[in-house]
């Protein structure tokens, strides 16, 4: 094998374990070598257990040995967001507020990944309570973008992101709640997914917008999402919001569906704002699905210019209320000088929570206040509906959509102090979560000075087999996947 079997392939890696060419202890060793090596550099990880990770590679392969591997995951390691709920490790979601809480049990996506043998390896770095675009609102560490070290690796799953991109992990999980999946990814040179809301379960993540929280998959490459999506995805009784659909084998489908097919254009993502050489790259994508048969077609998405405004009131008006529960009494951090229960209550929350996090709960709180509910709340929720509508729209004349994932490629650390500019990072994926579609980034290209771009592929509800076969079509006639950051 590779001596960087770290940055191997999910597909590659199960077939060298199936053919006893390398073990799981091999493997985790390898990954965790090269996390000691460079995470001083990178700082994806807020904690990791050794031991436990190799303890879950000797059972792989005690497994393995006996003839009773589990599937194409068993004996690799995956990471998780700090987030996710894994039983026995520290479930933080990089605040203050929950720096020494430890989960009492798996979160669904967990126990599934379990079940397939994977291994949990980690607890991935985050913008606290996954709310920002950077990850440079964790209370514990600021993540670096494997591939330009001073700049950012996107948020809020950028410790998901850097850890695959600089060869910490295999892939990992993450959320995405505003883009904060392909965002990343496309900072990182990943294949980035966003399912269709309900396809995966959220039990067991913690909320910020219920409405909008969506776990997804991190990988190197389409086929290493499709295996983990087969894996994680379907219903779950203990998520209210998870929706019954058959679950195909992504990767034969991948594999039996070829296109063409009808790709939009939507004349809003390129508009003011986007950066030439993203726009470039994006432009040359769409000219190779053209010369393959497929019929571009303009499209529009007419509220799109609302979306930003919309998102920020709905998704702040939701984390008010799910982070109530964080109140210094139950569980989280207990402020150790408090006068009697009320001024518990202010102090804890004042200390545990960080600057994004409280200026959120105060305008969710304020969009949610009597006299302001409807002027706010209710005219957000009427402009989802028409953005869900305009896609609905475009869809009976296209198969998918194709924009830019972000309207530039990463950009350096401390260069978006104001929130206003960091909200905007999101503009081309807000949408994506309002309308509860599923959406894929896609590696298309490199800045003149090296950092990676992404273009993203928005499909029809729980379409995502399509989706990934449109993706995989690029993919297969590029390589920008396949090159590696210098850490």
């Amino acid at each position: 094998m590779s001596t960087e079997t770290y940055f191997l392939s999910i597909g590659a890696l199960s077939a060298a374990l199936a053919r006893g060419e390398l073990s799981s202890v091999e493997l985790v060793q390898a990954v965790i070598a090269r996390t000691e090596a460079v995470e001083t550099k990178v700082r994806a990880f807020n904690s990791y257990d050794r031991e436990d990770a190799m303890a879950q590679a000797r059972a792989s392969d005690t497994r393995r040995a006996a003839g009773r591997a589990l599937g194409p995951l068993d004996g690799i390691p995956i990471g998780m967001k700090d987030v996710i709920a894994v039983a026995g490790q520290p479930l933080t979601a990089s605040s203050r507020m929950l720096e020494h809480f430890v989960s009492p049990y798996d979160a669904t996506v967990v126990k599934r990944l379990r079940n397939a043998g994977a291994i949990c390896w980690g607890r991935l770095n985050l913008d606290e309570f996954a709310m920002g675009s950077s990850t440079e609102n964790s209370a514990f560490q600021a993540t670096a973008n494997p591939y330009a070290l001073d700049c950012v690796p996107g948020g809020s799953s950028g410790g998901s992101a850097a850890a695959v991109a600089a060869g910490e992990a295999i892939a990992s999980l993450g959320s995405d709640t505003g883009g904060s999946i392909r965002q990343p990814a496309a900072f990182c040179n990943l294949v980035g997914l966003k399912p269709t809301y309900g396809l995966v379960s959220r039990y067991g993540l913690i909320a910020f917008a219920s409405s909008l929280d969506q776990i997804g998959p991190f990988g190197r490459s389409v086929d290493d999402v499709a295996h983990l999506l087969g894996v994680i995805a379907g219903h779950d009784p203990l998520d209210s919001t998870s929706y019954q659909v058959e679950i195909p084998d992504y990767r034969a489908e991948i594999a039996r569906r070829q296109g063409p097919w009808r790709l939009g254009i939507p004349r809003e993502y390129f508009g003011e704002g986007l950066d030439p050489e993203v726009a470039q790259a994006v432009q040359k994508a769409v000219a190779f699905y053209q010369s393959l048969g497929c019929e571009i077609k303009d499209v529009s998405l007419p509220h799109t210019e609302y979306g930003v405004g919309a998102y920020y009131i709905i998704a702040t008006a939701e984390c008010s209320s799910n982070l109530a529960r964080f109140d210094g009494v139950r569980y989280g951090h207990r402020s150790k000088d408090a006068k009697d229960a009320v001024d518990l209550y202010f102090k804890s929350r004042a200390e545990g929570f960080g600057a994004e996090v409280k200026r959120r709960i105060i305008l969710g709180t304020y969009v949610l206040s009597s006299g302001y509910y409807d002027a706010y709340y209710l005219r957000a929720q009427k402009v989802r509906t028409l953005i869900r509508n305009d896609f609905l729209a475009a869809y009976r004349d296209v198969d998918a959509i194709l924009t830019p994932t972000a309207p530039t490629p990463a950009f350096r650390r401390g260069t978006k102090a104001d929130p206003l500019a960091m909200y905007l990072c999101d503009i081309y994926t807000i949408g994506v979560n309002l309308a509860g579609l599923p959406a894929v980034s896609v590696p298309c290209g490199f800045s003149q000075d090296g950092r990676p771009i992404g273009m993203q592929l928005i499909g029809q509800p729980y379409q995502e087999a399509e989706l990934l076969s449109i993706a995989s079509a690029y993919e297969r006639a590029h390589g920008w996947g396949q090159r590696r950051p210098v850490v």
